[in-house]
C-alpha cells in the first residue's frame, strides 16, 4: 500500500486501531477502552500507520516490569512505579500493508526511542506463531517457568520475549 507513514496515535484513530486488531488478532480480542487506556497512559508509545484516511497498522508500547504480563483486554489504569522494560503491547498491520518494511521501520524507531529514553530492554508476548518474526528483530524467549500461567491466557504457543538494548 503506497503512501503509508507512521505518526503519533490520537483518540480519533481508536476505531481504526480496533479494526486492524480484529483482523490481526481475531483470537485475542481487546476492546476500544483497552487501547484508549494505553494511549492515555503513554501516548509517546502509540503510533499508527496511515495514508491519512485509514489506519493500516498500529504500534503500542508502554513502561512495565520485566515478567509482568497484562491479561488480555484489561485496563492498566496506571503505569508501574518501578518500570524496568518498555513493553510492546501490539504491533499489527492489515494484510495489505505487510511485506513493505513498515513493521521493521516501526521496530527500528521504537528501539531508537527506547534507547534514547534510557530503557535497558523491550519485552512482549509473541502470539500467532510470531516468535520467529520477533527473533529476527533481536528478541529472545524468556523461558522463566513462573510466566507459564500468565501466558496461558494468550493461547497455545505464546512466548514472553525480551530484547536487550
Amino acid at each position: 500500500m503506497p503512501g503509508l507513514t507512521w505518526r503519533p496515535m490520537t483518540p480519533d484513530d481508536l476505531d481504526g486501531v480496533c479494526a486492524v486488531a480484529a483482523v490481526a488478532f481475531p483470537d485475542h480480542f481487546e476492546d476500544r477502552e483497552c487501547f484508549a487506556d494505553r494511549l492515555v497512559l503513554h501516548p509517546e508509545g502509540c503510533q499508527v500507520l496511515t495514508d491519512g484516511r485509514q489506519v493500516s497498522g498500529y504500534l503500542i508500547a508502554y513502561p512495565s516490569r520485566r515478567g509482568s504480563i497484562p491479561a488480555l483486554n484489561s485496563r492498566l489504569n496506571a503505569l508501574p512505579d518501578a518500570s524496568d522494560v518498555l513493553y510492546v503491547h501490539d504491533l499489527a498491520l492489515r494484510p495489505q500493508a505487510r511485506g513493505a518494511g513498515h513493521a521493521r521501520a516501526a521496530i527500528r524507531a521504537l528501539v531508537e526511542q527506547a534507547r534514547g529514553d534510557g530503557w535497558q530492554a523491550l519485552a512482549l508476548v509473541a502470539v500467532n506463531d510470531a516468535e520467529s518474526f520477533w527473533a529476527r528483530h533481536g528478541f529472545e524467549v524468556d523461558p522463566s517457568p513462573e510466566l507459564e500461567a500468565t501466558l496461558s491466557g494468550y493461547g497455545q504457543g505464546a512466548r514472553y520475549m525480551l530484547r536487550r538494548l
